[in-house]
């Protein structure tokens, strides 16, 4: 649960720079931490899925 909350708070840092940074370096940052919550979530789905067995 705190690391969805740290990449929601990572996420709002970001979309708060995004007039400052260049569009790629936005683009990458949001590839970043899409791809964290992906991981997040496909380990959270496997660990429920092992206890409720």
């Amino acid at each position: 649960m705190i690391v969805l909350v740290a990449a929601l708070l990572l996420l709002g840092v970001v979309l708060g720079a995004v007039a400052q940074l260049p569009f790629p370096l936005t683009l990458a940052l949001a590839a970043a931490i899409g791809c964290w919550l992906l991981i997040f979530a496909v380990r959270e789905r496997v660990g429920a899925h092992r206890r409720s067995h």
